[in-house]
């Protein structure tokens, strides 16, 4: 073998492994991708799930509502009566079942108008503008992201 055959080998040799090299990062680089890929997919899956109850618990939240508005129209001599408190204990039940499932009620009675977890169904004079007056409807949120927004009267 003369000295141009043996530099053409080595030529070839250095390509290869060039090439090799280049295989390697290439192959590095698409599994790296690929693990981000694996990551993002579970991070959003896992958003999903979290997420799933949501029409089923909007489809709740009303029968909820209607607990609290017959609370309201309980005589005040009957607050006391066995079957009122039997009542009470299934609308705890259902508020504790809610906020296992991430739904947490918005506080906006008192509180300054957030139109972000409000919706303002009339304005009524008031001593300070903005201020919620009154709640006609709980909004709700579930695991902190808003899926049913309060209805309210704020003062003007």
């Amino acid at each position: 073998m003369g000295d141009e055959e043996i530099k053409k080998e080595e030529n070839e040799l250095d390509l290869l492994k060039a090439k090799a090299e280049e295989y390697l990062n290439g192959w590095k680089r698409e599994r790296a991708d690929f693990l981000n890929y694996k990551k993002d997919e579970m991070e959003r899956i896992g958003e999903l799930a979290k997420y799933a109850n949501t029409e089923i618990i909007l489809k709740i939240i009303p029968i909820l509502d209607n607990i609290y508005l017959a609370e309201s129209h309980v005589p005040d001599e009957l607050k006391e009566n066995s079957w009122i408190e039997g009542f009470n204990q299934i609308k705890n039940q259902l508020c504790d079942f809610l906020a296992k499932e991430g739904i947490e009620p918005i506080k906006a009675l008192g509180e300054q108008f957030d139109p972000s977890l409000m919706e303002v169904v009339e304005e009524v004079e008031g001593e300070k503008s903005g201020k919620v007056v009154e709640e006609t409807q709980k909004g709700y949120t579930m695991h902190g992201k808003l899926i049913r927004p309060a209805k309210v009267k704020i003062s003007k």
